[in-house]
């Protein structure tokens, strides 16, 4: 897929669904589980196992499921308000939450084979979770900023929010704990029609997993970068509405947002071939300009200065 809203998707999304689940045999097994973090612990509530639906009925009578009906309502609710606690900002759609998607493609699935492999061998204190513009970044800009900082290169190209949602599950959190981790996702899922609401709702999702299984790092959410080459370009309108969604999910501490974007524009909003020779992916001097941008909040970040990114 190279084409949409006359941009393009970082490298080829995967194909196919969801797998489908054959209903469970044998016993029945009733569970509600409230599951958020708070403090970095998770709360869970969990009853037996029944042998049938028939008989849970049963055993239950009119008046016990009406009661197990309202602590069910009670529990899941709680565990929503629980979850939303974690980030500073809500849902933005009324869409059912976004649901992790592994890669099928043979080289999206050996370059998470790689990343998981280096998380758990290769010191780093930074993990930085993106698409193609973070695997992509030039490597003489990354060893010259980058690396000395401890960043950990865990892009790959062609990952929408759904994907990142899978590995975060699947491998990529398996190390040692980070200092922080650099969120940079999204510009995929807006190339492939997705509403900026529920591309923004994709990035709140990956915040809410990185803070329930990591809620000891820090989170640099970074605003989406700037693409096509005019400023009323339908992607880079698309672009600056999910920016000004997500900006409310920092919250100064656990997340801080930042945009280091603008210095790739010049003075018209335009961005130039020299930076982006196809308006989306950036040139060695595009990467350059993003690292003296990122430079500076990612030291403060790491620091643990208080309040260092205020929401823009």
């Amino acid at each position: 897929m190279r084409e949409t809203l006359d941009g393009k998707i970082n490298n080829s999304p995967p194909g196919g669904g969801q797998p489908i689940v054959p209903p469970p045999r044998g016993p029945l097994r009733l569970t509600l589980v409230a599951s958020a973090a708070r403090d970095g612990k998770s709360s869970r509530l969990q009853f037996g196992t029944m042998g049938d639906g028939a008989s849970l009925l049963s055993l239950l009578g009119r008046h016990s499921c009406a009661a197990l009906l309202a602590l069910f309502v009670a529990t899941v609710s709680g565990g929503l308000a629980l979850a939303a606690e974690i980030v500073s900002c809500a849902q933005f759609t009324h869409e059912a939450p976004p649901q992790p998607i592994a890669r099928e493609d043979q080289r999206g699935l050996e370059r998470l084979e790689g990343i998981n492999q280096a998380v758990k061998n290769t010191p780093y204190s930074v993990l930085f979770l993106g698409d193609s513009l973070t695997e992509g970044w030039d490597p003489a800009s990354w060893e010259r900023s980058l690396a000395p900082r401890g960043v950990l290169n865990a892009g790959i190209a062609g990952d929408f929010t759904d994907h990142i949602l899978w590995r975060l599950e699947h491998g990529n959190l398996t190390g040692p704990p980070p200092k922080a981790v650099i969120l940079l996702i999204g510009t995929n899922d807006l190339a492939a029609h997705r509403s900026p609401e529920l591309t923004a709702d994709g990035i709140r999702a990956n915040l809410v997993l990185l803070r329930e299984h990591r809620p000891e790092a820090r989170i640099l959410l970074l605003g989406l970068l700037p693409r096509e080459q005019f400023p009323d370009a339908p992607l880079r309108r698309a672009v600056a509405q999910v920016n000004s969604l997500i900006r409310a999910c920092a919250d100064g501490e656990h997340i801080v947002y930042a945009e280091i974007g603008d210095l790739l524009l010049d003075s018209d909003g335009r961005l130039s071939v020299a930076i982006s020779p196809d308006w989306l992916h950036f040139s060695e001097r595009g990467y350059a300009l993003l690292a003296s941008s990122l430079e500076p909040v990612l030291d403060r970040l790491v620091a643990g200065a208080p309040s260092c990114c205020q929401p823009r």
